[in-house]
């Protein structure tokens, strides 16, 4: 072989040259070419990422801490060696044409296997434990994480197909030839001494190799041929075209956003820009505990609303980033509905400290629109896949990327799921500081994956914050195990703070402002009674809040709030739920922030009536409040809105915080069933709730927050027979012993579906079949982070007289069989609503796709809804889009007030 610092590409054999990675005008790009590409990628990612992702890479493979990016970049570079098969060499007419003039046969037996990176996963362990040198088993889980940057990794029974038969000497001499050659040009200096590579890291190299093929194959950043005759000319200019790559995706260089740990006053003061502020006790315990934090730790916050929790997580970011060099921070929220909130904040919190450009994204259907979509080509040869991995730079997955990021738990729980590239979702997440807010509004199924996403999160070198008013016992001791916490907080009076790192668990109770005593009412639970009580208590002045657990309820209740409001009155009347289109929804979440925030200009008489959407993430403050009966720890967190900001002037009527539970009287379980709440909350929590809470007459808080908790959720400890009962009641259709059986049934399925971080990599996917997210189009398998109903998102869209659709009215519209422009996707994205009403989700999915949204990465994951003015274009949808209540299902708004609903 040449001296390795003048050879050039026509050195190599013209066999091996004339291999081909990407067709295209003038000879397409050479595997080589392409390899090398991908390879300077890598390097230009790892560079950006901070030194202590290169330590652990350097600690995991067994490699000197300077060479790790290099021995990464090496890696990933080779996962395209199977394209070097005469089955793929074939898909590109004048490419085979110039392989074969070469003298490469094409035997028809050779041409069964075409599926390139099955043919990696096949052919390039041997090639690779020649040129490393390294142990057997970690070459081949470096084939199997670096083979799966498709998608999906690939298992053993599978990899026999992966062997082109019949293809002559010539086919692997070429692959050797363009191998050798690669290696030469990288030469990552040593030889990695690890036997082995956990499952964790596997991920992590899949995920970072999908991400540096997507950009390196992106003709319009990399210009298809051989840039330079030499190779390693070559591959320092794909260097140079890497940085303007990562450049024009804002991929910017690592930044800590605090050098080392400052005054507490003083950076709370910054994270919420507002000089002059003082820390609560509760961000005092959690500053001294994160001093002494000894390496990656996962905290959990236990304390009444109110205290500061999201402050304090930002404050642990801001810590736990100094301390162990986190290339970022991503906050899970339960549901998209209250991002723009937190946004807000989380924006606030970055502008304080960002010295440099911060890339921070929101999953939220709104958000787009300012948004600059990367639209990538060349992948794969297929704009399918094209559009698959634009879709990771467009704005539902890039929080999952960037560094700072806030979305959904949803997003977050897909890393731990075989869907469609899940590892690109571990790699975005590893050596992060991941927020989970509300840590206590998930079903058994949901806690399940988080359990087991908590221990991917470990493995990946992140922080962790849980936060949450408070939590069953069994629960907390369940989330401080995944992370190999003992059991030493249980005796830890409430409020609590509790830290997991290499030292151990340590846990310490903190001080709470006391809330004044909330008085506790029941009453019915029909529309009609609760919109009366409603109306009476704003005669008396002040904010009122009605908060139902269904979103037809809520149209309902506003209805006949509606029609008996006199308009002497001046009572300011507000909806709010999940269902309006996402731009509509933004907005009056502004208006509810506005009306009842704390800087906002608070009417005189007002009423909100609102689903669950306001009990989580927004600070807004009332006066009185009526609530459907609820699980107990969502009852207290709909509490926390009452008399919140305590400098407020009440007036006289609701000097007293009073809190009105529809539901919660004796012998009520006829209208319970009338209500549709079995469609939304566990029926036995419900029914444990309601018995409790009917031996009270008053909510003191923050003391009875724990108590309360403990006794509804502990069902191992029975409540006192005629309450354990009378419980027992709201299980519907099945004994005891068979509700048990169910909870059990639910936590088994998280276990099953869930990939486990500790499998051996090559068995982890045995009885894991691949899948795709709840909201993705295709056949199969869905892997869902919930249970309960199917959901999907639609866009409505005006359907005008020409046949064009509109995002709204007045503007240029669109033909649905043709492709959109930027803005028009941009607008179209911003209409997006969820749903999964049955009959609706059904009949959307049966239909085709119109191209228009097919053909765009925004828009290629949703459905679009034609109308015809207001109603559904297709009559047998049965939905109205009104202005006013958001989508209506039914044939006019006089049908709202069906059982079944979405929050």
């Amino acid at each position: 072989m040449h001296e390795i610092s003048h050879m050039r590409f026509g050195d190599l054999p013209q066999s091996a040259r004339s291999i081909w990675a990407k067709s295209g005008e003038g000879g397409g790009h050479g595997l080589l070419a392409h390899l090398l590409d991908v390879a300077a990628v890598a390097e230009a990612i790892l560079a950006r990422e901070p030194a202590a992702i290169r330590r652990l890479v350097a600690d995991a493979w067994g490699v000197a801490g300077d060479a790790a990016g290099r021995w990464v970049a090496a890696l990933v570079g080779l996962h395209d060696f199977g394209k070097a098969i005469p089955g793929f060499q074939m898909k590109w007419a004048d490419g085979a044409a110039e392989v074969e003039r070469a003298g490469m046969p094409f035997h028809p037996s050779s041409l069964s296997c075409s599926q390139h990176s099955l043919a990696t996963a096949a052919l390039l362990a041997p090639a690779l434990q020649r040129l490393t040198g390294a142990a057997a088993l970690w070459c081949h889980q470096v084939v199997q994480a670096v083979a799966a940057h498709h998608g999906y990794h690939f298992l053993p029974a599978e990899l026999e197909g992966g062997v082109p038969r019949r293809e002559g000497a010539a086919w692997a001499a070429a692959r050797q030839a363009i191998v050798d050659a690669y290696w030469a040009v990288l030469s990552p200096p040593g030889c990695p001494t690890a036997p082995a590579m956990t499952l964790p890291w596997v991920n992590w190299l899949a995920g970072l190799t999908s991400v540096a093929d997507w950009v390196a194959s992106n003709p319009a950043w990399f210009p298809l041929g051989e840039r330079e005759e030499g190779l390693l000319g070559h591959f320092a200019r794909a260097r140079t075209l890497a940085e303007r790559a990562l450049d024009a995706v804002r991929w910017h260089p690592y930044r800590p956003l605090l050098a080392g740990h400052g005054d507490l006053d003083h950076l709370l003061a910054r994270i919420v820009a507002r000089p002059g502020i003082q820390a609560r006790p509760l961000q005092r315990g959690a500053h001294a505990l994160l001093s002494e934090v000894n390496g990656p730790a996962l905290v959990l916050v236990e304390a009444p609303m109110g205290e500061g929790k999201t402050e304090l997580a930002f404050l642990a970011h801001l810590q736990l980033q100094a301390t162990n060099q986190h290339r970022g921070l991503y906050v899970a929220l339960p549901t998209q509905a209250t991002g723009n909130a937190l946004f807000t904040r989380a924006t606030t919190f970055l502008e304080g400290f960002a010295d440099g450009p911060l890339d921070i994204q929101l999953v939220h259907g709104g958000a787009a629109m300012n948004e600059q979509l990367i639209a990538l080509r060349g992948i794969d040869q297929s704009e399918d896949e094209a559009l698959g991995a634009s879709a990771w730079f467009g704005q539902k997955r890039r929080p999952l990327l960037s560094p700072y990021g806030v979305g959904t738990v949803d997003q977050m729980l897909y890393a731990a799921l075989n869907v469609k590239h899940h590892f690109v979702r571990m790699w975005g997440l590893s050596n992060r500081v991941v927020v989970l807010d509300e840590v206590h509004a998930y079903d058994t199924y949901t806690t399940g994956l988080i359990v087991t996403l908590l221990r991917w999160l470990k493995a990946l070198g992140c922080s962790v914050v849980l936060m949450s008013a408070t939590l069953p016992r069994a629960r907390r001791h369940e989330l401080l195990r995944a992370w190999g916490g003992g059991a030493e907080q249980e005796e830890t009076p409430y409020p609590r703070l509790a830290v997991v790192d290499a030292r151990g668990t340590r846990a310490v109770h903190v001080g709470a402002r006391p809330l004044p005593e909330v008085q506790l009412v029941g009453m019915g639970s029909g529309v009609a009674e609760m919109a009366a009580a409603a109306q009476a208590a704003v005669r008396e002045g002040g904010c009122v809040a009605v908060i139902v657990n269904t979103v037809s309820r809520a149209q309902a209740v506003y209805l006949a709030l509606r029609s008996c409001l006199p308009a002497s009155d001046e009572v300011t009347l507000v909806l709010f739920h999940a269902r309006f289109p996402a731009d509509e929804r933004a907005e009056r979440e502004r208006d509810v922030l506005g009306l009842f925030g704390p800087g906002g200009e608070r009417p005189t008489r007002a009423i909100l009536v609102a689903t669950q959407v306001v009990e989580q993430s927004l600070d807004i403050d009332f006066d009185v409040m009526f609530s459907d009966l609820a699980p107990v720890d969502l009852l207290l967190q709909r509490a926390g809105r009452l008399h919140r900001h305590g400098e407020r002037t009440r007036p006289v009527a609701h000097a007293q915080p009073r809190l009105v539970v529809a539901g919660l009287q004796a012998g009520a379980l006829s209208a319970w069933k009338e209500t549709g709440w079995a469609f939304v909350y566990d029926a036995y929590i419900l029914g444990r709730t309601w018995a409790l809470l009917l031996q009270e007459t008053a909510l003191r808080l923050p003391q009875d927050i724990d108590r309360l908790v403990q006794a509804v959720y502990d069902i191992d400890h029975g409540l006192p027979e005629a309450l354990e009962q009378a419980a027992r009641q709201f299980i519907e259709g099945e004994s005891y012993g068979a509700y048990l059986a169910r909870v059990g049934s639910e936590r088994m399925q998280s276990f099953h579906i869930a990939v486990d971080p500790d499998a051996e990599p090559a068995a982890a996917y045995d009885g894991k079949p691949r899948g795709h997210e709840e909201d993705e189009l295709g056949l199969g398998l869905t892997n869902r982070t919930r249970l309960g109903q199917e959901s999907i998102t639609v866009v409505p869209v005006i359907v005008g007289d020409d046949g064009r659709w509109h995002a709204r009215h007045g503007d240029a519209g669109f033909f649905p069989d043709a492709e959109v422009g930027p803005e028009m996707a941009r607008a179209l994205y911003a209409r997006q609503v969820k749903l999964s009403r049955t009959g609706v989700v059904k009949r959307l999915k049966a239909g085709p796709l119109a191209n228009a949204f097919e053909s765009h990465p925004l828009l290629r994951q949703m459905f679009p809804l034609p109308c015809v003015g207001q109603r559904a274009a297709d009559a047998g949808l049965r939905v109205v889009v009104d202005p006013e209540l958001g989508l209506v299902f039914g044939d006019a708004v006089s049908d709202v007030g069906a059982t079944e609903g979405e929050a």
